[in-house]
């Protein structure tokens, strides 16, 4: 009976132990993690990471999956950045149409959360499988990237709009504030609201969902939507921390989201996961990327490092289920 207790609590608070070992483990090898200088480097570093994997962790409980996140990031960002230094001229008409700090904003928001609700739209209309759609709309956005930045940074982009992902407010960089902001408003979704308890029941047996009255396909919107706007707010922070819209922003940042979502517990079978528990994995996947930066470690070899975490937590999601 112990033993069996025991191992209920080693389920519940492995992402935890998971993350005690991985520090243990770093600041034995390095002198430098173990400050607060790293810690706050950590913090911003995890940030976009965080906002991202919300927005996949919703899609994840539904049972779906999103890969062009990270293409979404790198598209709303240049846009963003393209307003803010460039506006819009309408050379036919000799037109000239110029964005404030908030308004180019804005348009970079909008931006991804109509492209993740077109994804929920192609998804849920013409039954097309998450995987496909949103593989085809990471080319379409990483092309839409390269057409409108003509292959060049967007650099330049003010004081103000760097304050985004580079500022303090309260002692506490900005872009940790923003990331903490969507990941309360995210708990309170989930855990309070109609669409969380919709959001959940779709995961756990769609098609007992729909015969109880739920309305899929509007629930999959709204969720890539949301996911969309995520992956917008991600991408307007990493062009701030920049001051530039690069081209090849957010690649493999798909990647990193999935592995946080997965190591923070949630099932990809959908129906199970938490939001904290994804921030848990964020700081894992963060943690970890910093350890082997200050260890020298091979960029390479960290890819290596980051499937074999990825493949070693599904690995033990699967076991676990067997288990219950």
């Amino acid at each position: 009976m112990n033993l069996k207790l025991y191992k209920t609590y080693f389920i519940k608070f492995q992402s935890l132990i998971a993350l005690f070992v991985i520090c243990l483990l770093i600041s034995l090898l390095s002198d430098k993690f173990l400050t607060v200088s790293n810690g706050w480097n950590v913090m911003r570093q995890i940030s976009v990471n965080v906002c991202i994997s919300v927005g996949m962790t919703l899609i994840v409980l539904t049972a779906g999956i999103d890969l062009s996140v990270g293409s979404v990031l790198a598209l709303c960002g240049a846009i963003t950045a393209g307003l803010l230094s460039d506006g819009i001229g309408i050379m036919p008409v000799d037109l000239y149409i110029g964005f404030t700090l908030l308004g180019a904003i804005l348009v970079g928001l909008f931006c991804g959360t109509f492209i993740g609700g077109f994804n929920g739209w192609v998804i849920t209309r013409f039954n097309v499988p998450p995987f496909v759609a949103t593989l085809a709309m990471l080319t379409i956005a990483r092309g839409l990237t390269l057409l409108y930045t003509e292959g060049h940074p967007i650099s330049g982009l003010g004081e103000n709009f760097a304050y985004i992902g580079t500022g303090w407010l309260l002692g506490v960089p900005v872009p940790v504030w923003i990331s903490a902001l969507v990941v309360v408003a995210a708990v309170i979704i989930t855990n309070k609201t109609r669409l969380g308890r919709y959001i959940y029941a779709i995961g756990g047996n769609e098609s007992a969902s729909r015969l109880s009255g739920i309305n899929i396909g509007r629930v999959k919107i709204i969720v890539y939507a949301i996911a969309g706007g995520l992956a917008a707010i991600g991408g307007l922070m990493v062009t701030s921390r920049l001051d530039s819209a690069q081209p090849n922003a957010g690649v493999s940042y798909e990647l990193d989201s999935i592995a946080a979502v997965v190591i923070g517990g949630a099932s990809l079978s959908g129906g199970k996961g938490t939001i904290l528990g994804t921030v848990l994995g964020a700081i894992i996947i963060g943690v970890l990327n910093n350890g082997l930066v200050l260890l020298n470690v091979s960029p390479f070899w960290q890819q290596v490092v980051k499937g074999m975490v990825i493949l070693l937590a599904v690995i033990i999601d699967k076991s676990n289920a067997k288990s219950r």
